[in-house]
């Protein structure tokens, strides 16, 4: 069964050694048993997510996406890790664009994450998520800090792109005044 504890402690030894494919493995193993993770963390029926650990060195959110919610574009100033068990999330990857006075961004790339999928996200990576589908998605979201506390995050207005201090409401309606208030 999943045991957060242990699975924080786990996140710590594999984030020491440095690269991704340790973290990533954890995260794997965590997210093929969804079950595990259902049965120790409790069954969502809405859009929710909720702080499992917050620590300087590490951050591990429960994240539930609603059906069809979306962010802005963001960053994180943080590695991410991103564990998918159970539904999808869709991402758009961005740039800044050179010598734009406003901090504009330009879409760069796209990934799909679904059951059982990880991916790593640089510490200066710039996204937003759609979940694409009619149904909730499950996700453990794992950074290498302190997420709610790091500084000089931002993100970008959805029509303009243009660039603008982080606002954890505007960039995810349906959830982000509850990691506001933590």
């Amino acid at each position: 069964m999943f045991d957060i504890d242990r699975f924080a402690t786990d996140c710590r030894a594999a984030l020491a050694e440095r690269g991704s494919d340790a973290i990533r493995e954890v995260v794997r193993r965590a997210v093929s048993e969804p079950g595990g993770i259902v049965a120790a963390l409790g069954e969502q029926t809405s859009a929710f997510a909720g702080i499992l650990v917050r620590a300087p060195d590490l951050t591990i959110l429960k994240v539930v996406w609603g059906a069809r919610q979306w962010t802005l574009p963001h960053n994180h100033h943080h590695r991410a890790i991103i564990g998918m068990y159970g539904g999808g999330e869709d991402n758009i990857f961005w740039r800044r664009l050179p010598e734009d006075a406003s901090g504009r961004v330009e879409a760069a790339g796209a990934a799909s994450l679904r059951h059982g999928d990880v991916t790593v996200l640089g510490r200066d990576v710039i996204h937003s998520v759609t979940n694409p589908l009619d149904k909730l998605s499950f996700a453990l979201h794992v950074y290498d800090g302190d997420f709610m506390a790091a500084e000089g995050k931002s993100c970008w207005h959805a029509e303009t792109l243009a660039e603008l201090p982080y606002d954890a409401a505007a960039v995810s309606p349906m959830f982000g005044q509850l990691l506001a208030n933590r």
